[in-house]
Parts: C-alpha cells; sequence; structure tokens
C-alpha cells in the first residue's frame, strides 16, 4: 500500500469493441472514492486486429494518466459461442500484456463474485449492479453499463484485496529493454 494508506483501483471490463474502465480511490479499510469511468471503444467496421490495437491504446493512455496502483479484471467466462469467448480472451490478452508491462499487480474475478460482492447475490442483473454502483460511490446517475461493470469490479476487488490470496493473480516483474 502506498505511504498515503490511499490505494487507486483501476476495474477493467474487457471487450474487443468496447472496454469499460472505471477507478476508485481506497482509504483506509473501507473508504471509496470515485475518481472516473468511461468507455474505450472502437469501431465495429474495423478489423479485430485494429480494434485491439485501438483499445490498447486507450488503456495504455489511461494507465498512465490514472496511475493504478492495483487493477482488477473480469474472469473469462465460458459462453456457449465459442467464437466471443476467443474474442474475449484475445481482449483479455491486451489488458494483461499493458498491466503486467507496468509492473502492476493484476486480480481476476468472476462475474458471480462481482455481484455476490456489490448486490448480495451472483444472479444480480445488469440493472441492480449498475444501480448499488451509484449508491456505493454516491454518483448522481448510473454509469453506462460497461462502466458500472468496471466500478464494481473495482469495488469486489477493494473490498476483497485484504485477504492473503487472490485468484488468478499475478505481479510481474517490469522487464528493461535495453
Amino acid at each position: 500500500m502506498p505511504a498515503s494508506g490511499r490505494v487507486r483501483i483501476l476495474g477493467v471490463d474487457p471487450g474487443s469493441l468496447r472496454l469499460g474502465y472505471g477507478v476508485i480511490d481506497r482509504i483506509g479499510p473501507g473508504q471509496l472514492h470515485y475518481v472516473e469511468c468511461g468507455v474505450i471503444a472502437a469501431p465495429a467496421r474495423m478489423a479485430r486486429a485494429e480494434r485491439l490495437l485501438t483499445i490498447g491504446r486507450g488503456l495504455r493512455e489511461l494507465l498512465d494518466e490514472l496511475a493504478p496502483d492495483e487493477v482488477a479484471m473480469e474472469q473469462a467466462f465460458y459462453g456457449k459461442n465459442v467464437q466471443s469467448t476467443l474474442v474475449l480472451g484475445e481482449a483479455r490478452g491486451v489488458v494483461t500484456f499493458l498491466v503486467c508491462d507496468k509492473g502492476l499487480k493484476l486480480s481476476g474475478y468472476a462475474p458471480a463474485k462481482v455481484k455476490q460482492t456489490i448486490v448480495g447475490h451472483g444472479a444480480a442483473t445488469k440493472q441492480q449492479v449498475g444501480y448499488l454502483v451509484r449508491a456505493l460511490l454516491s454518483l448522481r446517475r448510473v454509469p453506462e453499463t460497461d462502466a458500472a461493470d468496471a466500478l464494481a469490479i473495482a469495488i469486489c476487488h477493494a473490498r476483497h484485496r485484504t485477504l492473503a490470496s487472490f485468484e488468478h493473480e499475478t505481479r510481474p516483474r517490469p522487464s528493461r529493454v535495453r
């Protein structure tokens, strides 16, 4: 934890068309402060590689500008559509690379774990998640869905980060290019 006692957490809801992000500061053991949220989008008409590059560049700028201490991302879920699962895996790979390249801690949370933490049950709707994110962070309005999901992931991480171990956690060593 930084000396100030503040931990800046970036939550990421990955996607190949839209990447939701939400940034909060955790002050002490339970105080959460909203910093920023939004969506990094790429046009659907672009080739998939170009969309991933666009989203990756946007995320890199975000990491530089907001300087999170930790990053939390929704874990991959396995749907019936293999192609969708593959595309989501590619988007997660872009996020993982950029976060690890910055030397940041990356934690993953299953969608049901995020919903359980925010709403109280793992089968919550996106509307319920958005409403409670708005209430928990004292926002004037509910953020758009992808951004609300990313804030929920950040809040989930803030509440669980004191546990001894995280599922799918990495702490990479920054590489030095010579």
